[in-house]
C-alpha cells in the first residue's frame, strides 16, 4: 500500500482548505501535515518544497510542489473523475475564472482582514495593522455585489454541477464566519444561500466544524 499524498499547511488558509476539499470530493486519500507560519517554528520539510513559505505544499513520494492551483491540476490530472474541471472550453474558461477571482480578488479583501485581525496578533505573535484591515473591509462589498448577480439558479457556479470554481469561492467565506462578518441576507440572499450549500458539503464541513471548535476553545 502506496504512502498517502502529504499537504502542509494549515487550513486556516483559504488555499489549503480549498485543496483538502477538492481531494476529499475525488476521493484522494490526502494527510494534512499541520505547519505553522509563525517565525521559528517553521517545518523544515515544508520549507524545502515552499522556500518562499506559501501553503500549501504536497509530497507525493518523491516528487513536491507548492501552489493550491498546482497542486490542484496535479491531483486532477492523477484522478480525472469525478471531473471538477470541466473539459468543454467555455466551461474550463469560466472555473478558471472563478477559481481567480476567489484567490485573488475575494481572498485579497478578506486577507487583508484575516491577516490583521486574527492571524498576526493571535497566531504570529505580531500587531495587526487595522487600517489595512478597514482597506479589505471597503473593498468587500464590491466583490460581494458581482457575486451576488453571477449566481445561476442551480447553486452551482458553472454547467449546474459541483466544480472547482464553487470550492475555490466558498473557501474564504469560512474566514468571514471567524471574522465575524458574513454577509448578510438581507442584501446578499443568492450568495449566503449558496455559500451556506457549499460549505455544508462534508468536504468542507469538516474544517468548519474543526476551525468553529477552536476559535470557541481560544475564545
Amino acid at each position: 500500500m502506496s504512502d498517502p499524498i502529504i499537504i502542509y499547511g494549515a487550513t486556516m488558509s483559504f488555499f489549503v482548505r480549498k485543496v483538502m476539499a477538492f481531494a476529499a470530493e475525488k476521493g484522494i486519500d490526502v494527510k494534512l501535515v499541520p505547519t505553522t507560519l509563525r517565525e521559528g517554528g517553521y517545518n523544515p520539510d515544508f520549507l524545502a518544497i515552499s522556500p518562499f513559505r506559501k501553503m500549501p505544499a504536497l509530497r507525493d513520494g518523491d516528487f513536491t510542489v507548492s501552489d493550491s492551483t498546482a497542486i490542484i491540476h496535479y491531483l486532477d490530472t492523477l484522478h480525472p473523475e469525478p471531473n471538477l474541471i470541466p473539459t468543454e472550453a467555455k466551461a474550463r474558461a469560466r472555473t478558471i475564472w472563478f477559481e481567480e477571482y476567489g484567490d485573488t480578488l475575494l481572498c485579497g479583501c478578506v486577507g487583508k482582514m484575516f491577516l490583521h485581525r486574527i492571524a498576526n496578533p493571535r497566531f504570529f505573535g505580531k500587531p495587526g495593522d487595522e487600517s489595512v484591515a478597514l482597506v479589505g473591509e471597503g473593498e468587500l462589498p464590491g466583490v460581494l455585489d458581482y457575486l451576488e448577480g453571477v449566481i445561476p439558479a442551480s447553486g452551482f457556479l458553472v454547467e449546474d454541477r459541483l466544480t472547482l470554481a464553487d470550492l475555490a469561492v466558498a473557501s474564504p467565506f469560512v474566514n468571514l464566519m471567524h471574522l465575524g462578518l458574513f454577509p448578510d441576507a438581507a442584501a446578499y440572499p443568492k450568495t449566503v444561500s449558496y455559500v451556506n450549500a457549499i460549505l455544508a458539503r462534508p468536504s468542507l464541513a469538516v474544517w468548519v466544524a474543526k476551525e468553529t471548535a477552536f476559535f470557541n476553545r481560544a475564545a
